[in-house]
C-alpha cells in the first residue's frame, strides 16, 4: 500500500495528499469487482464461441492493469495538462469514429469497432470524456468573460459527435453526450426558455428515432409489449434474479448465464444478481452512487467554473451509464446495449472509463494558491 509524509514533496507525494483516496479506493474496487464477475460470468460465453474457458478474463485482467496506470498517470496532471489532453483525445476519436464509419465491421446491426493493430476498438466511448472537458472548457471561458463563442462552439461539437453516433447508429450514446452538454449548460446558467425549448427537443427527437432506427422502434415496441416481441434476453436476465434471490446461488453456481449471450457484458448485473444476491447487487449499486455523490461533493467545495461544469459532465456520464445498464437489465427501461462501468466486459469501455476518471480525479484535486480556471 502506499504511504507517503505529509512533508513530502515529491510529484507522488504531493499527489497522494491532494487527489481523492476515497474516489480512487471506489473506481479500484469497482474494477476489481468487474474482473470477479467476468471470472464467473464469461467461461460460458466463451465455449459457446469455442474459445478457451477463460479467454475472456484473461483479456479482462490483461486490461486492468493499464487502465488502473491510466486513472493514476491522468490524475497526476494539472488542469492545463488536462485540457490539452481532452483535446487531442477528441480530435483522435472523432478521425477514428469516422474511420470506423467507413471501414469498420458491422456487427449485430451497427458499425461502432475498428481494428488497429490486431486491436478492436471503439472510438465513441473515448469521445464522451474528452467531449465533457472541451465543452466545460469552452462554457467556462464564456462564462469568466472571455470573448469566446461559448455557446456555439459546444453545440457545434455536441452536434458533430452526436451526428456520427447516429450514423453508426448509436442512439443511447448520443442520448448521453446530449445529457453532458444540457447539465453543463444548466449549471452554467440557462434561461427556463431553453431549458423547455430543450426538453421539448429531445422529446422530438426520441420520437424521430423510433421512426427513423428500426433497433430503437423494435426495442421501445418490446419494451411496452413483451409478450408480442422477443425478449428472450430481458427474460432471461429477470430469471436469474428471481433465481438468486437475497443472498444468490453461490459463485459460480449460476445457470441463467449459460444462456445469457451478452452475460459477461451488458447483462453482467443479471449475473451478479444470481450468484451473489440482491445483496450484493446492492453493493455495486451503492459505489456507483458513492462515485457520484463523491464527486459533486468535492465541487461543491470548488469556486473555478472549468472544474465544476468538466467534471460534472463527466460524473453525469459515469451516473448514466451506469444507470442505464442497470435499468434495462431490470426491465425498467428499454434495453440498450450499454456496459456497466468498470464491471462489464470490454477494453474500450475500461480503458475509456479510466480516462474519464482519471481527468475526474486530476480536476477534484486539492489546488491551494489557484484562483484561476486558466492556470
Amino acid at each position: 500500500m502506499m504511504h507517503f509524509a505529509r512533508n513530502d514533496t515529491s510529484i507522488l507525494g504531493n499527489w497522494w495528499w491532494t487527489v481523492d483516496r476515497w474516489l480512487l479506493g471506489a473506481v479500484v474496487l469497482l474494477g476489481a469487482l468487474g474482473l470477479l464477475l467476468t471470472t464467473t460470468a464469461s467461461p460460458p460465453v466463451a465455449e459457446r464461441i469455442n474459445v478457451e474457458s477463460f479467454h475472456f478474463v484473461k483479456k479482462q485482467a490483461l486490461m486492468l492493469g493499464p487502465a488502473v496506470l491510466t486513472i493514476i498517470g491522468v490524475s497526476l496532471m494539472n488542469l492545463k495538462q488536462i485540457r490539452r489532453l481532452a483535446l487531442v483525445a477528441f480530435a483522435g476519436a472523432i478521425v477514428l469514429m469516422i474511420a470506423t464509419i467507413l471501414f469498420g465491421a458491422e456487427i449485430k446491426g451497427a458499425t461502432r469497432w475498428i481494428s488497429i493493430a490486431g486491436l478492436t476498438v471503439q472510438p465513441s466511448e473515448f469521445a464522451k470524456p474528452a467531449f465533457a472537458v472541451l465543452a466545460g472548457w469552452i462554457l467556462a471561458a464564456r462564462r469568466m468573460g472571455e470573448d469566446v463563442p461559448g455557446y456555439a462552439i459546444s453545440a457545434a461539437l455536441c452536434v458533430l459527435v452526436v451526428g456520427l453516433l447516429a450514423l453508426q447508429p448509436d442512439i443511447g450514446q448520443a442520448f448521453v453526450v446530449c445529457s453532458i452538454w444540457f447539465t453543463q449548460l444548466f449549471i452554467a446558467g440557462l434561461s427556463m426558455s431553453f431549458v423547455i425549448f430543450a426538453v421539448l427537443g429531445g422529446l422530438a427527437a426520441l420520437v424521430a428515432a423510433y421512426y427513423i432506427f428500426p433497433h430503437v422502434a423494435t426495442r421501445i415496441d418490446r419494451f411496452l409489449d413483451p409478450q408480442a416481441h422477443d425478449s428472450y434476453q430481458i427474460d432471461k436476465a429477470l430469471e436469474a434474479f428471481q433465481s438468486g434471490g437475497i443472498m444468490g446461488r453461490g459463485p459460480g453456481e449460476g445457470i441463467v448465464k449459460q444462456s445469457l449471450p451478452d452475460g459477461h457484458a451488458d447483462f453482467i448485473f443479471a449475473v451478479a444478481g444470481e450468484e451473489f444476491g440482491l445483496f450484493a447487487c446492492l453493493i455495486i449499486v451503492s459505489l456507483f452512487v458513492f462515485v457520484v455523490v463523491r464527486g459533486f461533493s468535492r465541487l461543491l467545495q470548488d469556486n473555478d467554473m472549468f472544474v465544476v461544469l468538466a467534471a460534472s459532465g463527466l460524473i453525469v456520464q459515469f451516473a448514466l451509464q451506469a444507470l442505464v445498464n442497470m435499468a434495462s437489465t431490470l426491465s425498467l427501461i428499454p434495453t440498450k446495449g450499454m456496459t456497466l462501468p468498470f464491471i462489464s466486459y470490454g477494453g474500450s469501455s475500461l480503458l475509456a472509463l479510466a480516462l474519464g476518471m482519471g481527468m475526474l480525479l486530476a480536476l477534484t484535486r486539492r489546488r491551494p494558491g489557484i484562483a484561476s480556471w486558466r492556470d
